[in-house]
C-alpha cells in the first residue's frame, strides 16, 4: 500500500504575458533592405515611427531603449560593410533600428514545470515559524525553448505555502566574458562534443596552458579564414560555441527574484536549459552557497552543466568534466562527505550511480547505486534533486518510469557516512499522476527537481505533465519508517 501525502491546492501555471525582448534577425540581406529603408527615412518619419513605439513598449519592459541600443550595436558590421558611417546616426535612428531588430519572446507560454525548492539566503522580517523559498522553474516557449525563471514563496509552521506575485517585467542577465580555461579541460570536453580530433591538436598548439575567451576567439577566427574546407570551418565554430558555454551573468539589483530569467546565451545550449536542480551547499566553514546542475541542450547533444550563486543576482557557468558527467540527472549532495563532493547521476540513461570527487567540476568513477527494482520503475529511474540529510541517512526522492512511459516519483534512503549503500527504497509510488495530473504538454508525467525539509514534513513541488507545477507534502518519519518496512519485507 502507499503512504499517504498531502496534495497541496495552490497550483503555479504558465503565463504568456511573461515576455522579453530578444534580438531578432533573418539573416544579412534581408537585414541590409531594413537597415537601408530606415535609414532612407527622413528625421521626422523616424521620430514618427519611434514615438507610438515608446510609449506602447516602456510599459511592458524595464528599459526598452537599452535593449534597442544594444541590439542597434550588433548590426554596426552590416552598416559599416553598407559604406555608411555608423558613429554619425542620431539618436532616434538607432533606436529605431533596434526596435526593428528586436522581437518579444514569452518565455513560458507553452509550460512552466519541473521545479526545484531552496532556502532563501535572505530571512530577515518574517513571523515565526515562517520560512522564505525560492523555486525555480523550467520554462518553456515558443520553439520548445527552455530556460530557468523563479518565483519567491512563503511557508509557516503549519505547512501553509504561498508563491508572491510576480514583478512586472522580465529580464535577462548581462553576460560577462571573464573565464580563464584550462586547456586540458577545456580540450577534453571539446572532444566528447565530437569536434574534429585534428582541429583540437592544431589549436591546442597554440595556445597557453591557461588561457582566456579573447586569446581563443583571437586564434580560432585567424585559424578559421584560412581554412577552405567548410566542415573544418564548422568545427572552428563549434570550438567558439564550447567557449560561450563558460560564461558569467548579472541581473540588475533593481530586479525582483521573479523578474529574473537565466535564458539560453550560448550555442551549445541554444535550445534549451533543462530542469536545473538547486542546492544549498554549506561548505566545511559552515558558510554556505547555491549551485544548480542543469543540462544544457543546442537540439541534437547535451551538455551537464554547474551554475554557482551566492545571492541569486549573479552567477557562474561552468561544464562539468570527466566520465561521469555524462547524460542528464546529476544531483549534487548539500555538503561533502568524507571530505569529497559527493553527486548522484544517471549516465547510462536508465540506472542511478553516485561518484565523489576532490573538484566540483570533474567527476570520474561512477559507481552504480540503484536499478530499476519494482513494475513503476522498469523503464528508468533517476533522482529527483539533490539529497536531503536526516538522523536516518540521506533522502532521495526519485522518479520511476513504468508502462505506457508513465512517470511516477518514490524514495530511498542512503547510508550516511557511506551513501554509496542503499539502506532501502518505497515498493510503491510515493506519488503517481492522478486524474486531474496526467493531461499535458507531455502526458501521464509527474516530475520534481528538489525538495526541502520542514519542521517535520518533506515539501516538493512537482511537475504536472510537463505543464504545470503544484505542491505535496508527507512527514518524513513516516515516510522513513514506510521505507524501511517495505526494505524488510521484500
Amino acid at each position: 500500500m502507499r503512504i499517504p501525502i498531502k496534495r497541496h491546492q495552490i497550483k503555479v501555471y504558465p503565463d504568456s504575458k511573461r515576455v522579453i525582448a530578444r534580438f531578432f534577425f533573418n539573416g544579412e540581406v534581408r537585414a541590409r533592405d531594413v537597415v537601408q529603408r530606415v535609414m532612407n527615412l527622413s528625421e521626422d518619419e523616424v521620430f514618427a515611427i519611434l514615438s507610438p513605439l515608446l510609449q506602447e513598449y516602456s510599459r511592458r519592459h524595464r528599459n526598452i531603449t537599452k535593449v534597442w541600443y544594444r541590439h542597434c550595436n550588433r548590426l554596426k558590421p552590416i552598416v559599416v560593410g553598407m559604406g555608411l558611417d555608423f558613429d554619425e546616426l542620431q539618436q532616434n535612428r538607432r533606436l529605431l533600428l533596434g526596435a526593428y531588430f528586436t522581437h518579444e519572446y514569452s518565455i513560458e507560454s507553452a509550460a512552466f514545470f519541473n521545479p526545484s525548492i531552496v532556502e532563501d539566503p535572505d530571512q530577515s522580517d518574517l513571523e515565526e515559524g515562517q520560512k522564505r523559498l525560492i523555486i525555480s522553474f523550467r520554462a518553456v516557449g515558443e520553439g520548445h525553448i527552455s530556460s530557468i525563471a523563479f518565483r519567491k514563496a512563503i511557508i509557516d509552521s503549519n505547512q501553509n505555502i504561498q508563491v508572491l506575485p510576480v514583478g512586472n517585467y522580465v529580464d535577462e542577465a548581462e553576460i560577462i566574458r571573464s573565464a580563464v580555461y584550462k586547456k586540458e579541460l577545456f580540450f577534453e570536453k571539446a572532444a566528447v562534443s565530437r569536434i574534429d580530433a585534428t582541429i583540437l591538436g592544431e589549436l591546442s598548439d597554440k595556445l597557453n596552458e591557461e588561457f582566456d575567451y579573447v586569446a581563443l576567439r583571437r586564434i580560432v577566427l585567424d585559424s578559421q579564414r584560412l581554412e577552405t574546407d567548410d566542415l573544418k570551418k564548422l568545427a572552428y565554430e563549434k570550438i567558439l560555441w564550447l567557449s560561450d558555454s563558460y560564461n558569467e551573468i548579472t541581473f540588475s539589483l533593481d530586479t525582483d527574484l521573479s523578474d529574473r530569467v537565466i535564458f539560453p546565451i550560448s550555442e551549445l545550449e541554444r535550445k534549451g536549459i533543462e530542469d536545473a536542480r538547486f542546492v544549498k551547499f554549506v561548505n566545511d566553514s559552515g558558510s554556505a552557497i547555491y549551485y544548480a546542475t542543469y543540462t544544457a541542450y543546442d537540439g541534437s547533444m547535451i551538455m551537464p552543466k554547474l551554475l554557482q550563486t551566492s545571492d541569486f543576482y549573479n552567477f557562474k557557468m561552468r561544464p562539468l568534466h570527466g566520465a561521469g558527467a555524462q547524460n542528464k540527472n546529476l544531483a549534487l549532495f548539500p555538503r561533502k562527505i568524507n571530505g569529497k563532493y559527493a553527486m548522484l547521476s544517471r549516465i547510462d540513461g536508465w540506472n542511478n550511480y553516485i561518484m565523489y570527487s576532490h573538484d566540483i567540476n570533474f567527476w570520474e568513477e561512477p559507481q552504480m547505486l540503484q536499478q530499476p527494482q519494482h513494475s513503476w520503475e522498469f523503464t528508468q529511474i533517476g533522482n529527483c534533486g539533490s539529497p536531503l540529510e536526516t538522523e536516518h541517512g540521506w533522502l532521495v526522492i526519485t522518479h520511476g518510469v513504468g508502462p505506457m512511459r508513465k512517470y511516477c516519483l518514490g524514495a530511498s534512503l542512503l547510508q550516511l557516512d557511506d551513501p554509496s549503500v542503499e539502506i532501502g527504497r518505497l515498493k510503491h509510488p510515493l506519488l503517481a499522476p492522478n486524474h486531474d495530473e496526467r493531461e499535458g504538454y507531455v502526458p501521464n508525467v509527474v516530475y520534481s527537481c528538489g525538495a526541502i525539509i520542514n519542521n517535520g514534513e518533506l515539501i516538493f513541488p512537482y511537475g504536472l505533465s510537463d505543464y504545470g507545477s503544484a505542491f505535496a507534502s508527507v512527514n518524513v518519519n513516516a515516510l522513513i519508517e514506510k521505507i524501511i518496512s517495505d526494505s524488510k519485507a521484500g
